[in-house]
Formats: C-alpha cells, structure tokens, sequence
C-alpha cells in the first residue's frame, strides 16, 4: 500500500459500511424489472439520494420514440410507458466536464421461479457476511458504491477540484437505453468506472451480443402417419447442433484476457416454442436466442458471418434448403467495447483498488455485454470495476459480500480524489 495522504486516509475512514448496507437493501426492495413502473420509481430513489449528498442533479423523461426511431439507439427487449434518466454531479472548486463518471444500471432482469430461492428474492436479507437478493450483485451493490464514495468524500470535507458524477441508468439488461439516453443528453466525462460485479478484477474489455429469432418451418401430419410429416422439433436440432459446430469456431484465438472462460463468444438458445396439438407433427419452431459478438469486430459483419453459417446449414438438409429458416434480429444489440491500450485508467484504478486494502487486481474481460461500448463509442475511455461475482448474477442464489461493497467504495473514493484533485 503506498503512502496516503491526510486527505485520502480522511476519505478511507469515513466509508461508512452501516450506510452502504441500508442503501443496498432499500435498493434491493424496489423490485425494479426492465419494463415495470419500479424501473422509473428505483431511478428517483437514487435522484433523492444524490441530492441528499450535495449533488446538482439532472433528471428527464427518457423520449422513448426517439429511442425507437434513432439509428444509433440500442434496441430495446421489453416494452416501457417510461423511462428516466439521473445524473448527479458533485459541487466542485472548478466546473466544466466532470473529470470521472461512475455509471451504473438500477434494472434488474426478472427473478424467475421464485420457489428456488432461499427466500424472497425482493426481501433483502443479510447471510454469511453478504447482501442476498435479485439485483445486489448485478449491479445495485456497485451503484451503491459509487454513492458511498461520494458520501465519504462529502463527509470526509475534501472539496474536489473537478467535478465527478454518477449516471444512474436504466435497460442495461436489455439494450443499454439508460446509458445511451444519457449520453445523448450530453452527459460525458473524462473517464468512466462502471462498477459491475468484476470478482476483484478490472475488466477492460467486453464481447458483444445480439438477440435473434429463428423460425423453423416443418409440415404438419397426424401423430398416426408422423412419416407424412416434418417435424420442425427434429429439424431445429439439426441446426441447434450446427450452431454449436458454430459456436466452437469462434472461440479459436480468443483474447487472453477472458482467462479460462469457455465461451467468450457464446450462442445460447434461451426460448424454444413449438408446435399447437400433441397429435400434430409441429410445422414450426421458434428458437428467440443469443448470440456473442468478438471484441473488436463489426457489428454488422457478426450478423454476417452467423447469416453465412445459416444458410450453409440449411442448404445441408433437403428439406430446409427447400424452406430454410428465417432469421430475425431482434432486441438489444450489445456492440462489444474496450479500454484504448495503455491508456492510464487501467493503472489509476489498480492502485486505488490496492490501497483501498484488496491487493493489485489482475486484468481481464468478460463474455458479457454492457454498457462500457456505449461510452467507450461516445470517446470516454471506460473500464469496469466492481464488488460481487457475475457467476451469480442472473439466478436464485444472486448475493454481495458486504467487504467487497466496502472495499469497492473506498477504492471509488481514493480514485474520485485522485482524478479529480483536491482544492
């Protein structure tokens, strides 16, 4: 740990665990799901939060038909009647653009059967030293890091410099609405830190995803003389296995950086539905799935390449080169995004993490989408750094160790110090 000065040990000192652990557990109550009205009531939450801390603050009605129309809008999963936007900035010695943006998301994706959860997943409980609920890890608990880094600087009576902010966002889990709504308003800064569950790494780079929709044409007979038939059922696992074939491709040559992660470019089928009468030979599937864009490439030439593999594995089967799938993109598109090589962020950040107490945290990158490409397109060198493990995120058993919530939010003090001086 390298020497702190009176102001930075101020600051370390007055993260106060006791507050960050109230507010994680009022934000783990607000069951705010993509779409729902508690989307817009959890984002107000954060607004009065961020006033309460000293903070001016921009709120606005996200204008959904834009957000519909733009060519460089996201794409969106869900339906929304509305949507928010919070931005707080934190009073400064200097004005102008904030020299760093901590952005996090406050939607949460749905809790699914609620019978395999330990408890209710919107009854925010605390159990072997971490916070339990839908939402905590992913990524109410780094929102609320932000907040208590701000907190304790506020506390700690340091006057800043520059000026930081915190974009509280919504539709990261489907499409990044939030972030882009922001951005287009003209909220920048100079740096980012997204606190996303990184399992005590820094995350510098993320793949991409899309959504697609397959429709698999069979034809339809009585179960009797299934032989009359074809089944769209047996057809599509033709294809789901030549998209697994696929799917192998394109994990060859891999970033080093995703470490011994499996599939950093992964294609899952998340719905299948099929068929309208047990006795009937189903004449079509739809398959609604997912599909891992590389760091680095296009886009547009990711679709490409999965079009291209399409159609070769149609023309395989006599059948569906007579009638082959039809392929929709659908949804979010999720570009994939990086911090610029070398860029000083990475190691600004790695020693604050190592003099908040945790050690130097390695580099790495995930398979999942986020919001870093939106800023990382907008230029604002953006990187991830966050308490809580991804591998949790997304199921029943969703949780965040309350030393990683601290520890997150000590390091996000000391890089607030750091970036944006004192005066």
């Amino acid at each position: 740990m390298a020497d702190l000065s009176a102001a930075e040990a101020r600051v370390l000192s007055a993260v106060d665990e006791a507050w960050a652990i109230s507010r994680l557990r009022d934000l783990v109550a607000v069951p705010s799901v993509g779409g729902t009205p508690a989307e817009s009531e959890v984002q107000h939450l954060v607004g009065d939060w961020l006033e309460e801390l000293g903070c001016a603050v921009d709120r606005w009605e996200v204008d959904l038909a834009a957000a519909a129309t733009a060519p460089d809008a996201p794409g969106q999963e869900v339906e929304r009647s509305e949507a928010w936007g919070v931005v707080g900035t934190a009073c400064a010695a200097g004005e102008g653009t904030p020299a760093l943006v901590c952005s996090g998301h406050t939607d949460v994706v749905p809790a699914g059967d609620r019978t395999l959860w330990p408890a209710d997943p919107f009854d925010p409980r605390i159990a072997g030293g971490a916070v339990h609920g839908r939402g905590s890890c992913d990524m109410k608990a780094g929102v609320v890091a932000a907040l208590a880094a701000l907190a304790a600087v506020r506390t700690a009576g340091v006057r800043l410099a520059r000026p930081v902010a915190v974009h509280a966002v919504v539709g990261e889990e489907d499409g990044g609405l939030g972030a882009w709504a922001t951005l287009r308003r003209g909220h920048r800064g100079d740096v980012c830190v997204i606190p996303e569950p990184t399992a005590g790494a820094v995350v510098t780079a993320n793949a991409g995803a899309l959504t697609f929709r397959l429709e698999v044409p069979g034809h339809a007979a009585h179960a009797a003389h299934r032989d009359r038939g074809v089944s769209a059922i047996e057809l599509f696992a033709g294809v789901h296995a030549g998209l697994r074939a696929f799917e192998a491709e394109r994990q060859q040559g891999a970033d080093p950086r995703f470490g011994d992660a499996p599939y950093p470019y992964g294609i899952n089928i998340g719905q299948v539905r099929a068929g309208d009468w047990a006795s009937s030979v189903p004449d079509r599937l739809v398959a609604d799935g997912r599909y891992g864009v590389r760091l680095g490439e296009d886009v547009a030439e990711a679709r490409t390449a999965f079009e291209r593999r399409l159609a070769a594995i149609c023309a395989a089967d006599p059948w569906l080169a007579e009638h082959p799938v039809r392929l929709t993109w659908t949804g979010g598109a999720f570009a994939s995004g990086s911090l610029p090589e070398g860029h000083p962020l990475l190691p600004t950040v790695q020693r604050a993490v190592a003099d908040a107490g945790a050690g130097v945290p390695p580099e790495r990158a995930i398979p999942a989408g986020s919001d870093l490409r939106l800023y990382a397109a907008a230029g604002v060198p953006t990187l991830h750094y966050g308490p809580g493990d991804l591998h949790l995120a997304h199921g029943p058993l969703e949780r965040v160790p309350v030393d990683e919530l601290v520890t997150a939010a000590r390091a996000l003090a000391l890089l607030t110090l750091r970036t944006c001086g004192m005066a």
